[in-house]
């Protein structure tokens, strides 16, 4: 709480927050808030510009560009988060485990990591559709798998430290549980790791749904989504050259706040400045001190002096 306190007081986290608050909005409420029916075909109006019925005019089938663009932000931002939660179980867990429950939990968490990070991200969701159907749960798994060594390394990394840590010493050879340690010294200072880790995670998790959304995974036609409508869009660019740009700028936006926001913790979990310590003062000696310090002193003789009676 301390971290996201201090973030709060940068100004570029405040602009990411707004514009990650009013995201989320529209993906709890988008739906509500499109002006028309986001799945109604309107063949005589196809391929029309911005207008006042329609501000960002209307797509090859006569649907609102608008009223799918709100519609689509809730699948699109639902998929990423249900992808980083996955991740957060699958590899939080683990990364823990791996420092405080032996060197066989270890090897076993650490060789399965290194296994799922040389997979390709796309390759693998495609195969885990194909093999347990073309649906958003499915892909969204597949994600979550291939995320989860991200956070297992950022948490086992920084439960490593905590461990040799003297209070963490201190209190094991006090009596106190390994549950306790746990959660009172190892998750409060592990907490704003996570924290960047989710935020830049949700921001990757976003473009791969919206790359596994443009090849049609996932998430099926007619249902808006980000990825979806930059497919359809771009079947038209001779009629409609900017339409691309408009779910590109939200998915653009949306992962820029996001990147803006982890740097933003990133900074304020690095602690308080580091300051050089001022050079203490010399103690002052009164009269007597000073005196008797000067008599203590050994004397020595000027150079002069010395090369006089050197040479005789």
């Amino acid at each position: 709480m301390r971290t996201l306190r201090r973030a709060w007081r940068l100004r570029s986290a405040r602009i990411a927050l707004a514009v990650l608050t009013l995201v989320a909005l529209l993906a709890l409420a988008g739906g509500a808030l499109a002006p028309h029916d986001p799945l109604a075909q309107h063949p005589a109006d196809m391929l029309q510009g911005p207008s006042g019925r329609h501000p960002f005019g209307t797509d090859y089938l006569g649907r609102d560009v608008l009223s799918r663009l709100l519609a689509g932000t809730g699948l699109s931002v639902a998929g990423a988060i249900e992808a980083v939660g996955s991740a957060m179980l699958l590899g939080i867990v683990p990364g823990i485990a791996s420092v405080w429950l032996g060197r066989t939990v270890e090897w076993t968490a650490q060789r399965a990591a290194d296994t799922l990070m040389i997979m390709p991200f796309t390759v693998f969701a495609i195969a885990v559709v194909g093999a347990l159907g073309n649906g958003m749960h499915q892909a969204m798994l597949a994600l979550g798998v291939l995320f989860a060594p991200l956070y297992f390394r950022v948490t086992r990394a920084a439960a490593l430290g905590l461990k040799q840590a003297q209070y963490v010493e201190a209190a094991e050879l006090m009596g106190a549980s390994r549950r306790w340690i746990l959660r009172t010294h190892v998750w409060s200072k592990i907490l704003p790791t996570v924290a960047v880790t989710t935020a830049q995670a949700v921001g990757q998790a976003l473009l791969v749904v919206a790359s596994l959304t443009f090849l049609g995974l996932g998430v099926q036609p007619p249902a808006p989504t980000w990825g979806g409508m930059l497919a359809s869009d771009l079947g038209y660019l001779a009629q409609q050259p900017w339409a691309p740009l408009i779910p590109g700028a939200a998915i653009m936006i949306t992962v820029g706040a996001l990147n803006i926001l982890a740097d933003a913790i990133r900074d304020s979990s690095g602690g308080r400045e580091q300051t050089a310590p001022a050079q203490a003062p010399l103690p002052a000696l009164s009269p007597p001190a000073a005196l008797g310090s000067a008599l203590a002193a050994p004397v020595v003789a000027p150079k002069e002096v010395e090369d006089r009676v050197a040479t005789g």
